[in-house]
């Protein structure tokens, strides 16, 4: 498994709100991010996320618009149950080259192979798409303030999972030190005898 983080961030700037995702990229893309973590905009890339999702990373972060009836601007965090996502040859599942719906995506991504990587969601309520005008470029006011508080939570995320990727590191390395002087010690100990 790679000890890297991957932070997918999804939209489209045609489509208003939509383009959260990338705005927050770009929020990151001036942060001084940690060694160990990874930023890509994906836009609407859905196949180039599903096949990135297959590869053995820390964890990954999506970040995109994601309505759950919040208040626009309103900033969650969601871990899905990989085990209980939908088979994207479900009907009403169908797959768009396109799209960017994190569940479509994520159920892509279960049927070309096993998701190994612990995935988390920082989504945000959107305010509207622009699809009934034809769409629109840049955010509305609410979902354009919640970009760097998005921006600071992705990033606090990253560094909670790398430290405990370190602390998971030291106590094996202890561990594997701990049995290895146990070796040395028996084999002391037969030649005592």
């Amino acid at each position: 498994m790679s000890d890297t983080i991957l932070v997918a961030c999804v939209g489209n700037i045609f489509l208003g709100d939509d383009a959260f995702g990338v705005e927050v990229a770009r929020s990151l893309a001036k942060r001084s991010l940690p060694v160990g973590v990874a930023v890509k905009d994906f836009g609407i890339r859905g196949f180039d996320l599903a096949y990135a999702q297959l590869e053995p990373w820390r964890a990954v972060i999506l970040v995109d618009a994601m309505p759950r009836g919040d208040a626009p601007g309103t900033v969650h965090v969601v871990e899905p149950d990989l085990a209980r996502m939908g088979n994207p040859a479900t009907p009403g599942v169908e797959l768009n080259p396109h799209g960017m719906d994190p569940v479509r995506v994520l159920s892509l991504a279960l049927s070309m192979g096993p998701v190994a990587s612990r995935i988390i969601v920082v989504g945000c309520g959107p305010g509207e798409f622009g699809e009934e005008s034809g769409g629109h470029m840049g955010l509305s006011k609410p979902v354009r303030a919640a970009v760097e508080e998005a921006s600071d939570m992705v990033q606090e995320l990253a560094i909670r999972l790398l430290a405990r990727n370190a602390s998971a590191q030291i106590r094996m390395q202890k561990a594997e030190e701990k049995r290895k002087w146990e070796r040395e010690a028996d084999v002391v100990e037969v030649h005592q005898w």
